[in-house]
């Protein structure tokens, strides 16, 4: 066993949920041998995404060299994880390497499944097809969004769990403001079309939403997915989830939000569960199996929204549960599912949703937050990047 490749903790992704674990675990114990394993050269705050799509910052503002937000002491591969050998404790990378630790944290984020909507893949960004979740692609949202002169404007959401439940709705509410503040609200059909058969999974911001939807003369499809785009006739088809009966229609802007899982290499490994998800337990998020291994944010089993929001609450108690691990104490700390969805309804307004398992609210403010706010866009617009940058991924937040 090569001893330069064996580590006591081995985070899997430098994303969100990796950079704040071994960020807070730097802090906590500065002896504690951590290295993380990721292959991107940059780092995204993907919650920006919504506001480059409405025109409101430069897609550049959401980006930062991985380098710079890998923190101090921790040993950083370049390189992506190939497979998972459980238990004999290492990995092994696409490079060839064998990785070896003796605590595990998995934490890769998403796979984005544009492939899975025929005629998607090969035609984001033309033929009036955009998506807020492509870096490539977030300001051809905006370009889509400020040229539009009439017609059917959709807004997708995926039949898969995805990254912020919230955010398919937020860039079609931005587009709404922005079509009435340029005069052509008249001549758009805004439509949102969902495989669920409600706007929103928490019934306290749910009716605020309807209300806003009704109030601005919003479409609602439930129960439909899209399937397949026939860009250069710009036709969308969707398919009813519970009757498969086929819908087309015609679009000028088609906003797509695309099918999301856990990454290949999580779904086939052993550590995942029968839905391909971590299996971790949902309150101590240690691995049902593998004593030593924990995981957090978008990859794992966890039954909450995947948010950034619910890692900023997800990373203390992998942390500490890690660490009293280690020092043969008990695991004491526990996540009761709290996320959070900073719901932009417009421009200069916002809901902000928080709940725990349950989908039961649980606020942070003083105030009633399923009422739409100036000061929580504020919030969005400035405070969350602040924190996130300097209080996350420093370890202090």
């Amino acid at each position: 066993m090569n001893s330069l490749n064996h580590h006591q903790v081995l985070v899997v992704g430098g994303g969100t949920a990796g950079i704040t674990v071994a960020a807070h675990l730097s802090k906590l114990a500065s002896g504690i041998d951590i290295a993380i394993v990721e292959p991107s050269s940059k780092h995204y705050y993907q919650p920006l995404w919504t506001l480059v799509g409405g025109g409101v910052f430069q897609r550049e503002e959401s980006e930062k060299e991985e380098k710079d937000v890998i923190p101090e002491h921790v040993e950083w591969y370049q390189d992506a994880v190939k497979t998972f050998y459980p238990e004999q404790n290492y990995v092994l990378t696409e490079d060839g390497k064998e990785i070896h630790y003796k605590y595990l944290v998995v934490a890769p984020g998403l796979q984005l499944n544009w492939n899975q909507i025929k005629g998607l893949d090969t035609n984001l960004g033309k033929y009036g097809i955009c998506s807020n979740y492509s870096y490539n692609h977030v300001e051809y949202s905006w370009e889509t969004i400020s040229n539009f002169k009439e017609g059917n404007a959709i807004f997708t959401y995926p039949n898969s769990p995805v990254k912020c439940g919230g955010a398919p709705q937020k860039i079609m509410y931005l587009a709404e403001e922005s079509f009435r503040n340029n005069g052509v609200r008249d001549k758009a059909n805004v439509t949102f079309v969902s495989p669920n058969d409600s706007i929103f999974s928490v019934e306290k911001y749910a009716r605020t939403l309807e209300g806003i939807i009704e109030e601005r003369n919003i479409n609602t499809m439930f129960n439909y997915e899209l399937t397949e785009i026939m860009a250069d006739r710009k036709l969308a088809v969707f398919i009813n989830v519970t009757t498969d009966e086929y819908k087309t229609l015609p679009f000028e802007l088609l906003h797509v939000v695309p099918p999301m899982s856990a990454p290949d290499f999580i779904r086939e490994s052993p550590l995942s569960d029968e839905a391909g998800w971590v299996d971790v337990d949902a309150y101590s998020l240690q691995h049902n199996k593998y004593p030593n291994i924990f995981s957090l944010g978008d990859a794992s089993s966890l039954p909450t929204s995947k948010t950034g929001a619910a890692i900023r609450k997800q990373a203390p108690v992998v942390v500490s549960n890690l660490y009293n691990l280690i020092k043969k104490r008990p695991m004491r700390q526990k996540y009761d599912g709290y996320t959070s969805c900073p719901l932009v309804t417009g421009y200069g307004k916002l809901v902000l949703a928080e709940f725990v398992y349950g989908n039961k609210p649980k606020e942070t403010f003083p105030f009633n937050q399923a009422k739409e706010r100036k000061s929580m866009y504020w919030l969005k617009k400035y405070g969350l990047p602040a924190m996130y940058w300097n209080g996350m991924l420093k370890g202090r937040a």
